[in-house]
């Protein structure tokens, strides 16, 4: 029984790296629901490389995009927001003495038990994203709101949208 479990994880883990190395580098940085540029230019992530070609260091700075959305009813991650989570996962695994919080919301459709399931679903596909990219799962916590604490209040589909997100708290 406990073999099934783990078989799954690893099934799942290693379907995430297929999808992630086989996506296109489509999407923006600045993480709008809608897959544009958003704000001024020259705003977005901020990855803290230096320009010498050597790689991540430990004073890599935090990326600043800090919200990714879904879709209605889903925990799928869009294409549109892996970089933003590349860059958190970068982060991440050059500051290992970090840690980050998940926090997963949904919408106000739904009863609150399953939009309770559904936040942690979210924030449980941005995790197992983050550690297929290398983080340790020892940085990592989840918690769910569910429909409790909206980003935005109203009854329309574009307040929906915006409830519907998983937050990276540092």
């Amino acid at each position: 029984m406990q073999f099934k479990t783990h078989a799954k994880t690893l099934a799942i883990a290693l379907s995430l790296a297929v999808v992630a190395g086989c996506s296109s580098s489509g999407g923006t940085q600045e993480g709008n629901m809608d897959g544009t540029a958003g704000g001024a230019s020259g705003q977005g992530m901020t990855t803290g490389q230096n320009t010498s070609g050597s790689g991540m260091n430990a004073d890599q700075q935090r990326p600043s995009v800090n919200t990714i959305y879904f879709a209605f009813d889903s925990e799928e991650i869009r294409p549109e927001f892996e970089s933003v989570l590349r860059g958190h996962a970068q982060y991440l695994m050059a500051n290992t003495g970090t840690n980050v919080t998940l926090q997963g919301h949904a919408d106000e459709r739904g009863t609150r038990e399953y939009n309770l399931g559904l936040g942690e679903r979210r924030a449980q596909a941005v995790e197992q994203y983050l550690t297929v990219q290398g983080v340790s799962p020892s940085q990592i916590s989840i918690v769910s709101y569910g429909e409790e604490r909206p980003a935005v209040q109203g009854h329309s589909e574009q307040a929906y949208a915006q409830n519907r997100r998983v937050v990276f708290s540092y």
